[in-house]
């Protein structure tokens, strides 16, 4: 059966075959493993289903159909109110689902930590796109509830320079974090200038060292389009927080 490469795969080079996904595991594989079958035995459907080891060591996943807006992250309505509230509700219902678990070791949940509309499936029943699916859980980790909410926020607002209305930004971050029902929100701005911190010296260093998929990150222009993410909102926090008191 023919293999045919799907978007993204920066690390991973996932490629379809028939109704699975074959892709490389990442360095926390095994728990990774261990978190999707937790959620395919509660039913929870909102990540794809672990269906074992292909013969080049390749994880296989079932296809989880819909789309992914890989080229258009907050195009093709999957950025409305709705599209967002619902985006919110699903990282809630995992999070739930690992609370107190073994799994959550000494944290709160565990995280996916790279949520983004890159990573989300969407389906649309005729009132516009939902997101149905989250991909890539190869960084999910024992962490605060916080973590992923904040690096939400980032990711489906696009935080950044190419904001044209901060009073729009402004309202949409509270509509993420009342979705969700994040009780605690002094920290989530703070949080926010963290991942991104963290994420392009993260790619920097990489790169420095060699790992191929950071250099292709870095040649991509990511580095400095994350550095000016951080810059727009470090100048605009106070507004930005002021929307969530």
């Amino acid at each position: 059966m023919s293999e045919q490469p799907l978007p993204g795969g920066f690390v991973n080079h996932p490629v379809r075959v028939g109704d699975t996904v074959r892709r490389r595991g990442g360095r926390r594989r095994e728990f990774v493993h261990q978190v999707l079958t937790h959620f395919e035995r509660h039913g929870w459907s909102g990540a794809p289903r672990l269906l074992g080891v292909d013969e080049q060591g390749r994880e296989i996943l079932a296809f989880v159909a819909g789309h992914v807006p890989w080229r258009s992250p907050t195009g093709d309505g999957v950025d409305s109110d709705a599209s967002l509230a619902a985006v919110a509700r699903l990282v809630r219902r995992f999070h739930d689902l690992t609370e107190g678990t073994p799994l959550a070791g000494d944290q709160e949940v565990v995280c996916h930590n790279d949520l983004s509309p890159r990573n989300t499936v969407y389906r649309d029943d005729g009132a516009g796109p939902c997101p149905v699916a989250f991909l890539d859980w190869d960084l999910a980790a024992p962490g605060a509830r916080l973590h992923d909410v904040a690096h939400m926020c980032w990711q489906y607002l696009d935080l950044g320079p190419t904001v044209v209305d901060l009073p729009e930004a402004a309202r949409r971050l509270r509509l993420l974090c009342d979705s969700y029902g994040l009780a605690d929100r002094t920290r989530v701005l703070d949080t926010v200038l963290w991942w991104q911190d963290r994420c392009w010296r993260g790619i920097e260093a990489g790169a420095d060292t060699g790992d191929a998929a950071m250099v292709r990150l870095r040649d991509a222009g990511a580095v400095s389009s994350v550095r000016a993410a951080h810059d727009w909102v470090a100048a605009h926090r106070t507004e930005l927080s002021a929307a969530l008191l």
